[in-house]
């Protein structure tokens, strides 16, 4: 295969084009910092606190659906060992937004926070807060590579260029305009990023279902035609580890810096609960054309196209099932606009995680250890770690095979010990340190034991109907969901015991290295002070209803 000329050129001005609005938007940001009183944490992280419902809505919703989405779902969708019941991300993360806006918007964005390690700070201290803030930064880092590694295999097949060059490129942009203008440089790239994936593989679908190359897909649902039917099987032993799948992705989210990042910066908190359920929609929008094209390619007879025999899944490459349906489904130019669509789902994704990973960095563990670190300082602290992370994590994309390990390792850190965290720390009064330290080494022992064959770890602790397969164990019980409410039941009952044994004079106040009888003050009860408080500017797009 020849080198794609015409898609080079697209996909060059398209670079140019969002580095273009990165770098005007990072002088709007230098502007605001000129002009009114805002610390340079608040300018950087949350733009301001001036990002409106236009912006909000599509830089929440342009995080999430990366190129792991598109790619993803289409691939699920196809493969004849999963189908669209193992597929349903659009959906969870649907309802991560739906629970994010009703519950957890309010309390954090009327508080002030500036991270959603924040909480944690007020409440049980900088020092615990700092070891803790190491796993959403961590979290974050590890789902980088994924991204890089689907946008790299992806023009690859298309365009036929070197992996490790897209990769390098499409990181080196993002990582440009995230250090140039922060948040601001995010949320407006966001914007032109998200509309561009929403009509590109919209405009590619149609093309894609009228090429005539494929068998009814409504048939091929419920009938094993060229394969297994897409909608897929769950079997009684498939259910609890279905179960446990769908409250990782659709809880996990929750736990992200992520999606605070976005809450925390809208203009007020109605938008912010607004901004969530408007994204609810918007995701599940975005993810229609990836689920369709999956099942087309489940429903043709590959040998009628000229692709060939055997069929992509037979070949190993059923994870690029959407690049290879593009190719040869489409006229090449359209096929380049859904190729486009990758590379700015993935920019969209990676520069927000990059500045998420960033804020906790920052504002939990650096200014622990260097609290009266000026602005300046902070400046030069914030390019340098987006810098940093973003090298970091493109070094990682070497490890092409380990797209699902990046995947697995971000889901179970947020899901299994960030989240039981976080519900004790807005939601309940009586957690204090001794719980969170309890709560953490048993969620990290416990998802240890409970072992994870993808990645190397055996399994130790084998739950009911725990099997072999394949000479590896396999749980088949809900673990994460066990692991997390683990985590959550030894929070709360070590917080209140050891309340009580310190109120109580059962134990000495001198042991009480976290001060839980001094401590009567909860999270929602103080906020951060910002000097933004203060400062009255334009949001960014608002719209008023």
């Amino acid at each position: 295969m020849a080198l794609n000329i015409l898609g080079l050129i697209m996909m060059i001005i398209f670079y140019m084009f969002v580095l273009g609005i990165g770098i005007w938007a990072s002088v709007k940001s230098k502007k605001m910092g000129s002009n009114n009183n805002s610390g340079q944490v608040v300018i950087s992280f949350l733009a301001n606190r001036n990002v409106g419902l236009g912006v909000g809505m599509f830089t929440m919703t342009a995080t999430w659906v990366g190129g792991a989405f598109i790619i993803g779902i289409a691939e699920s969708v196809y493969d004849p060992t999963k189908g669209l019941i193992w597929t349903l991300i659009p959906l969870q993360v649907s309802i991560s937004f739906l629970t994010g806006g009703l519950f957890f918007a309010k309390p954090m964005r009327e508080k002030n926070y500036i991270s959603m390690m924040d909480p944690f700070q007020r409440k049980y201290g900088k020092a615990l807060t700092a070891v803790l803030a190491i796993v959403p930064v961590l979290s974050e880092i590890i789902w980088i590579p994924g991204l890089l590694i689907a946008l790299g295999a992806t023009m690859r097949v298309v365009l036929d260029l070197p992996f490790s060059v897209c990769v390098w490129i499409s990181a080196a942009v993002a990582i440009t305009y995230t250090v140039l203008g922060g948040l601001y440089s995010v949320a407006y790239t966001d914007v032109i990023q998200m509309s561009l994936i929403l009509i590109s593989l919209w405009l590619c679908l149609p093309f894609v279902l009228t090429s005539g190359i494929y068998t009814n897909i409504i048939e091929t649902a419920v009938n094993n035609t060229y394969q297994a039917p897409w909608l897929g099987h769950l079997g009684l032993i498939d259910m609890w580890r279905w179960f446990d799948n769908f409250l990782l992705m659709s809880m996990g989210n929750l736990a992200m810096q992520d999606f605070h990042q976005r809450t925390l910066s809208s203009s007020s908190t109605s938008t912010a609960r607004l901004v969530c359920f408007i994204a609810a929609g918007l995701v599940i929008i975005a993810g229609i054309p990836s689920m369709l094209i999956g099942a087309v390619a489940a429903s043709t007879d590959w040998n009628s196209t000229s692709y060939g025999s055997p069929s992509p899944y037979e070949r190993g490459e059923g994870a690029m099932v959407l690049p290879i349906t593009l190719e040869h489904f489409t006229p090449t130019f359209i096929g380049i606009f859904g190729i486009t669509a990758v590379a700015a789902a993935v920019m969209s994704s990676t520069d927000s995680i990059l500045l998420s990973a960033t804020t906790v960095f920052t504002t939990n563990i650096y200014q622990t250890i260097r609290s009266q670190a000026s602005d300046r300082e902070l400046k030069w602290v914030i390019r340098v770690s987006i810098i940093v992370g973003g090298i970091v994590a493109t070094s990682l994309t070497n490890l092409t095979t380990g797209i699902l390990v990046f995947w697995i390792l971000g889901s179970d850190l947020t899901y299994t010990i960030m989240l039981p965290q976080l519900l004790c720390v807005l939601f309940t009064d009586f957690s204090n340190g001794y719980g969170a330290t309890t709560g953490f080494l048993v969620a990290v022992v416990m998802r240890l034991l409970c072992g994870e064959p993808l990645i190397g770890i055996p399994v130790i602790l084998h739950l009911p109907q725990c099997i072999l397969e394949d000479g590896v164990y396999i749980q088949t019980w809900p673990y994460k969901t066990i692991c997390m409410m683990a985590a959550l039941v030894s929070i709360l009952l070590f917080s209140y015991v050891s309340l009580v044994l310190f109120q109580k004079g059962i134990i000495s106040e001198r042991w009480d290295v976290f001060k839980v009888k001094t401590q009567r003050e909860s999270p929602a009860d103080c906020g951060r002070e910002d000097k933004d408080d203060k400062t009255v500017s334009e949001p960014m797009l608002e719209i008023n209803g």
